[in-house]
């Protein structure tokens, strides 16, 4: 058996090394590693991917959230409502920007921001909401937009780590996640679905205005060289790792029903175990499991990581504070309790190896550790 890995980009690249060294060779022999031909042309494949107007790439996921929010003129003091379980840069880039981040509840199944919370943390300073795609399954979009046009909200996806998953509206009509709010963000980060070998990200838009503003603000606010109209940035997507998710996202398909059979393997194993609840699929949304994260019931969670570390079985804890309880986002509206949902699920979820080059055998042993566990508790 191979060694477990909670990513395997070495696996997955000696699949497709040929095509990704063949590109690699094309830009140092082009020489054009800023907004080269290759990054053209990975915009042009992510638009038609996505079924969008507009991919303006950048240099992370980070960064496309912050640069959203400045094209969409967000003020300081303006509040923004996110969830609370979710990576930190979700509110980071609010505060950066001094507007006021909102955290609020999520889900018990889904894990994504719950409808009801968001329309019940509209104030009068609300311009935005941040839903974040988490895990690889869309949060409830439908209901969102209905809140957004109805308060006159803009509504800006974060989708790093769901990008290929597919949102069904109630009437049919299915769109892909990251393109069904004003403007949506990714990250290409190494361990992303769509992932490079470096950093990177990407914004999305049907709005031509957003889409000019968003790339004037990623060129220093310039939209003609040396003259500068608004605030802005420096955040490019290099050639080099364009080229590279020109070749996997050709491929990005074929890695998400990797991931799925994977996660309908853990299914099986843990199938109507009293202690472990497998992830949800909601009926709005495919999944394309970034991550496979279950919720554990009568056990020590922190002592089922270390056991299966001790066997060779790596496995994270996403995300062990919520962010309304991180000591840089202490703030008087929000206490201990106060979002129960959240709280429970940072004690108890923990995420298993999840990546398209697990082989049966691995996720034998893995489950198998797992389940050896429970019984000797």
């Amino acid at each position: 058996m191979k060694p477990i890995r909670m990513v395997d980009l070495k696996s997955q690249y000696d699949k497709i090394n040929a095509q990704i060294d063949e590109e690699i060779r094309k830009v140092m022999e082009g020489t054009a590693f800023i907004n080269g031909p290759a990054v053209s042309q990975f915009q042009d494949s992510l638009e038609k991917y996505l079924g969008i107007r507009h991919v303006i790439p950048c240099a992370n996921g980070t960064d496309a959230l912050q640069i959203a929010m400045m094209a969409l003129g967000l003020k300081p003091g303006d509040e923004v409502i996110t969830a609370s379980f979710t990576f930190i840069a979700t509110a980071e880039v609010i505060a950066l920007l001094r507007l006021k981040p909102v955290l609020v509840e999520v889900d018990p199944d889904t894990f994504t921001i719950d409808p009801v919370a968001v329309e019940r943390a509209i104030t009068p300073r609300t311009r935005a909401i941040v839903p974040v795609h988490l895990f690889g399954q869309c949060a409830d979009m439908a209901p969102i937009i209905d809140i957004a046009q109805k308060h006159n909200l803009f509504v800006i996806e974060d989708n790093a780590q769901a990008i290929g998953a597919d949102y069904r509206f109630p009437d049919g009509n299915v769109k892909k996640a990251g393109t069904i709010g004003d403007i949506g963000c990714t990250s290409f980060f190494p361990s992303k679905n769509l992932g490079c070998y470096g950093d990177g990200g990407a914004v999305f838009t049907d709005h031509d205005e957003y889409a000019r503003m968003i790339r004037a603000i990623t060129n220093h606010g310039s939209t003609v060289r040396y003259y500068h109209d608004y605030i802005g940035v420096n955040s490019r997507l290099d050639s080099i790792q364009a080229a590279i998710l020109n070749v996997k996202l050709r491929h990005l398909d074929e890695y998400a029903e990797a991931r799925r059979k994977a996660a309908g393997f853990y299914d099986k194993a843990f199938s109507g175990h009293p202690g472990l609840k497998t992830p949800f699929r909601a009926p709005y949304s495919n999944h394309v499991f970034h991550q496979y994260t279950l919720v554990t019931r009568g056990i020590d969670r922190d002592g089922l990581r270390t056991y299966l570390e001790s066997k060779g079985i790596p496995a994270m804890v996403y995300y062990p504070v919520p962010l309304h309880l991180q000591k840089a986002y202490i703030d008087p509206r929000y206490g201990e309790g106060d979002l129960p949902v959240t709280e429970s699920l940072a004690r108890q979820v923990i995420s298993l190896p999840m990546h398209t080059e697990l082989e049966d055998d691995q996720m034998k042993y893995i489950t198998d550790h797992v389940l050896r566990y429970f019984d000797h508790q």
